[in-house]
């Protein structure tokens, strides 16, 4: 069982799905939730999901519950109803700090602001730290591994780790992080739940927490039949099994808004080249 804390946005449907997945997973000791930048309307979502799958004990933690907007897409509340807002949380760099610790895995799914503060507070230690974002192109991805849309670029812009550019920094700076994976575009981007994906949900969804991913799902591709890029399912399902991805050890910098990444042994931090997609599918809904 892996001791598991998830830090989340709630601007895509990604984070929620990554939410139940880690929630209901039979390898994730989920312990707490924390949420970017954290205001009352998100908490209350993620208070909501969690309650769906029964995990009431999940603490929950919240950057900003007074924060000027609710930062909840329309599509949540679309899938999940009205859902009303809670103050029901924590601080969430205090939780982070609290929960912690050499044997804990820390999956990132927006800005790392949360962690920049908790690391400031002189608390965080986490074994792993798994981060949806960054990039790797040309020099690091293989030609043949390139997806087109990326295909000859060194540097390409990620949104995640422009929302808070100097949590990154701080986050590949801390010594206590044990290791560093980050799960990027250049492969996220060719990762989709379409139809094919949804049928495999509904023959093998055994869980609460993998039916109710496919019970939102069907929502999302009742708008959108083309299917969703699984950004941050990937994210959390290589920390559960990093055997899914081909991961390199790089240096990760920024170039005018856009983030790269050029090999260097030794830096204790892997970003992500490609993906074993039946892997992946198996882990989703183990």
């Amino acid at each position: 069982m892996l001791d598991v804390v998830f830090d989340m946005e709630t601007g895509d449907p990604d984070d929620l799905l990554t939410l139940l997945l880690l929630a209901g997973h039979p390898r994730v000791r989920l312990t707490g939730v924390t949420v970017v930048p954290g205001s009352a309307a998100q908490v209350g979502v993620v208070r909501h999901a969690l309650r769906l799958v029964g995990r009431d004990d999940v603490r929950v933690g919240a950057g900003n519950l007074d924060h000027a907007r609710d930062v909840v897409s329309l599509w949540h509340y679309r899938a999940l109803g009205d859902v009303a807002p809670s103050r029901d949380a924590e601080d969430a760099a205090e939780l982070l700090g609290e929960l912690s610790g050499s044997d804990t895995t820390l999956v990132c799914g927006g800005p790392l602001t949360n962690v920049r503060r908790a690391i400031a507070s002189g608390r965080l230690t986490v074994g792993r730290l798994v981060v949806q974002g960054g990039f790797a192109g040309e020099g690091v991805v293989p030609a043949e591994r390139q997806l087109e849309k990326f295909r000859g670029r060194v540097t390409c812009p990620s949104y995640n780790l422009n929302g808070d550019p100097r949590a990154v920094f701080a986050v590949l700076a801390h010594d206590g992080i044990g290791h560093r994976r980050f799960v990027s575009k250049n492969v996220c981007h060719g990762v989709v739940y379409d139809a094919a994906v949804h049928a495999r949900f509904a023959e093998q969804a055994h869980r609460d927490s993998t039916r109710m991913i496919h019970r939102l799902m069907e929502v999302y591709l009742r708008g959108r039949p083309g299917g969703k890029m699984f950004h941050d399912p990937l994210a959390a399902c290589c920390a559960i099994d990093p055997a899914i991805g081909t991961w390199a050890e790089v240096e990760l910098y920024r170039e005018r808004g856009e983030w790269g990444s050029r090999p260097q042994p030794g830096s204790g931090t892997w970003i992500i080249t490609g993906y074993d997609r039946e892997r992946f599918l198996t882990t989703l809904l183990e």
